[in-house]
């Protein structure tokens, strides 16, 4: 028996959504969403009924039946931290979702899914949303207990990206350690124990690599004299961590594709993008510490783990620590249509939000 699954994934400027025979991709579509008509919502959460309409009228047209689907799934949202897994979409999550603690499109994953679900007369799901969190009790200190560290990271991916390669590999996740790089428009590296990531850098808003939007790990005494410089709001700075950090605050462009590129002449970017990569390279090392050097593999993905010369500067510091597989891109459709596909076959318990 064959399982048809459509995987959805909201952003801020589009709907990305894909329809699986079991693991095989049949349709894969963007639906692009221009900037006035998302200024007509006030709120994320408003944009719920219009997004889903965009979806109904493009499966519409590519001749595909909801009734035929066997589940849908979403991308999580920020909700409240969990455990990792794929989890069904109830009336708790769906009110979580709602009023989610930060505004993003990805709240409207599993409020989207749902609704087709129900249409369907399926199960809706999410699986591994950002705010998943399996820390160890000793990550979650800092220097100030009014300040601890927080699990917010690409766990989509790297859960997903981890199991593929174990599967390659011929090894059980849950029976390995690895340590597993997402690089993209915001960087997280996370030491992954035996299926639990016991440590990560803050990839939103936090701690970590310099990356191409985000700030990274700032001296604390300098990032303090910015705040009270009179010079900025509380609303730019926070969009200087993550909006405006990182190499949009250093060059003026966020394509690690174009600095990589500009590198080979440009004396400054390509010193800036040895910085870069040196920073990623040192969490790693971070996170083969926190597994007390124990290390199966170093997994790289993401969208910048398409070029080379950081892929080259990262391996330069860090071969030593483990054998580096590289697995490009961001596959976060592919990644929960195989985690729905892994429910209906029962290899994977859903769990239940409360």
């Amino acid at each position: 028996m064959s399982f048809k699954i459509l995987a959805i994934n909201p952003g801020s400027t589009s709907t990305k959504l894909a329809l699986y025979e079991d693991e095989k991709p049949t349709l894969e579509l963007t639906l692009r969403h221009p900037a006035e008509e998302i200024a007509r919502y006030a709120a994320v959460a408003d944009q719920l009924p219009w997004r889903r309409g965009l979806v109904l009228d493009a499966l519409k047209e590519k001749g595909i039946d909801v009734h035929d689907l066997s589940a849908v799934i979403g991308r999580g949202g920020l909700i409240k931290p969990i455990p990792g897994g794929v989890y069904e979409v109830n009336e708790a999550m769906r009110n979580d979702l709602i009023h989610a603690q930060m505004e993003h499109a990805s709240n409207l994953g599993g409020l989207i899914a749902d609704e087709i679900a129900r249409m369907a007369g399926v199960k809706a799901y999410i699986a591994d949303p950002v705010v998943v969190d399996e820390l160890a009790d000793i990550a979650r200190v800092s220097g100030l207990p009014q300040c601890p560290r927080r699990s917010i990271f690409h766990a989509l991916n790297q859960k997903a990206t981890a199991r593929k390669h174990c599967a390659k590999m011929g090894w059980k996740y849950e029976e390995v350690n690895l340590v597993v790089g997402h690089l993209g428009g915001g960087i997280s590296i996370s030491a992954h124990d035996h299926g639990r990531v016991v440590d990560t850098n803050n990839a939103l808003n936090g701690d970590g690599p310099i990356a191409p939007e985000r700030s990274g790990t700032l001296p604390a005494e300098s990032l303090v004299e910015l705040c009270f410089s009179g010079n900025y709001t509380k609303k730019e700075i926070a969009k200087l961590l993550a909006g405006k950090g990182g190499m949009v605050a250093h060059l003026g462009i966020n394509s690690v594709q174009e600095l990589c590129e500009k590198a080979k002449e440009d004396q400054a970017c390509d010193f800036f993008l040895r910085a870069m990569s040196y920073t990623i390279a040192k969490e790693i090392g971070a996170m083969a510490a926190a597994l007390k050097g124990k290390v199966d593999a170093i997994i790289l993905t993401g969208g910048i783990a398409y070029n080379e010369p950081v892929i080259d500067i990262v391996k330069e510091h860090c071969s030593f620590l483990a054998p580096i597989a590289v697995y490009p891109g961001e596959n976060e459709l592919e990644s929960l249509a195989h985690n729905a596909l892994a429910v209906l076959r029962g290899t994977m318990a859903p769990k239940v939000y409360a």
